[in-house]
């Protein structure tokens, strides 16, 4: 057993570790740095963040020594869990900023589509890679499409657009690296315009059809609907080269840029650590994606070939939707920027699945 422990530890990604350590350590100061705008008094935020570091710490190093491979056989019992977890969240969930997306659990939300993304990244992992000695088939196609749309009609139910958009991003990435005909994309294109077109009239509450016109033309109410974007320009333009300080930015501590502590907490990051800040942190996120795809190579079985991709596409797409949200390239969609925002069903969930990458990067250097 203890044999077993150290050849882990011998094979564990220690860079991947740090970077993510690194993130986690930008998000605590900052989200320090918000309370301190609340006179200082208001600490319980980062206090929370504090506790669900260390728990999300202890379970990355928990599915690090978890066989992901055994995850894997279960992951078709996850993905019903998840399905009964979305519409049980129909009917008893916690409705805030405008969705029905949260558990009320001991005093604290839980979000348990934050835990359904890495579901379906483990779902299709396992199905792609029982069809990586098949002909893939426009059925297998379907399947998989089916599968992830199934999710993403629950969660555009509460609704929670920007999640919906992860999900599809996570199976449109996955999909393609499965390598299926390029024209049955053509049809899911035709039904994302259709699906679109239904949810512009049918789904999607008056919110969130201004943020989307607000995205076209951030400035044209900057003082109503396009508030939020106005605030967090001013706060990345605001920064400049060293920033104005922690605790120290006019934007978060006057209260002028909200969700500054979720949504918007890159625009602090600029506005209070300047372009230097910036750098670092996007540094940190380039070092880990750099560590995952030159381990890629090396791993020599398709379902941690589809995991790792999986993964890695999950926590970059939801990155730079978050950091396009706060520059005024992406519409506002309410993601959280991994590791950083506050929110402790999205950091456990992501430690979580740093611990299965780091499982199956371990796995890959014992088997060669």
């Amino acid at each position: 057993m203890f044999s077993h422990f150290k050849l882990y530890l011998k094979n564990f990604d220690w860079i991947i570790l740090a970077a993510i350590l690194l993130l986690v350590s930008f998000g605590l100061v900052e989200i320090y740095s918000v309370a301190l705008g609340q006179g200082g008094l208001n600490l319980l935020n980062f206090k929370k963040q504090l506790g669900f570091a260390g728990l999300g710490f202890l379970l990355l190093f928990i599915f690090t020594f978890l066989d992901s491979y055994f995850l894997k056989s279960l992951s078709r019992y996850f993905y019903w869990l998840a399905a009964f977890l979305l519409i049980t969240l129909l009917i008893f969930g916690r409705v805030i900023r405008g969705h029905q997306g949260w558990f009320s659990v001991g005093g604290f939300n839980l979000q348990p589509v934050e835990f359904v993304k890495i579901i379906l990244v483990l779902f299709l992992a396992n199905f792609f890679a029982n069809l990586a000695t098949k002909v893939k088939t426009t059925r297998h196609f379907f399947l998989s499409a089916l599968a992830a749309g199934g999710l993403i009609v629950f969660v555009l139910l509460q609704p929670d657009l920007g999640s919906a958009l992860i999900l599809g991003a996570i199976w449109l990435i996955m999909s393609l690296a499965a390598g299926f005909n390029k024209k049955y994309f053509i049809v899911v294109v035709a039904a994302f315009l259709i699906i679109s077109t239904f949810s512009w009239f049918f789904l999607l509450r008056d919110y969130q059809k201004e943020r989307i016109f607000t995205f076209l033309n951030p400035t044209a109410n900057s003082l109503e609907s396009g508030y939020n974007i106005s605030q967090a320009m001013i706060a990345v333009g605001s920064g400049g080269l060293t920033g104005q300080g922690v605790g120290f930015g006019s934007q978060s501590q006057l209260k002028f840029l909200p969700e500054a502590h979720t949504d918007f907490i890159f625009s602090v990051i600029a506005e209070e650590l300047g372009f230097l800040g910036v750098i670092l942190v996007l540094g940190f996120y380039g070092i880990f994606f750099w560590r995952c795809f030159t381990v890629l190579r090396r791993i020599n079985n398709d379902f941690g070939i589809y995991f790792l991709i999986g993964a890695t596409g999950l926590i970059f797409i939801q990155m730079f939707i978050n950091i396009g949200m706060n520059m005024g390239i992406m519409p506002v969609v309410g993601l959280p920027l991994p590791f950083i925002s506050y929110g402790g069903s999205s950091l456990l969930s992501l430690l979580i699945l740093v611990g299965m990458i780091e499982n199956i990067i371990i796995k890959s250097k014992i088997s060669y």
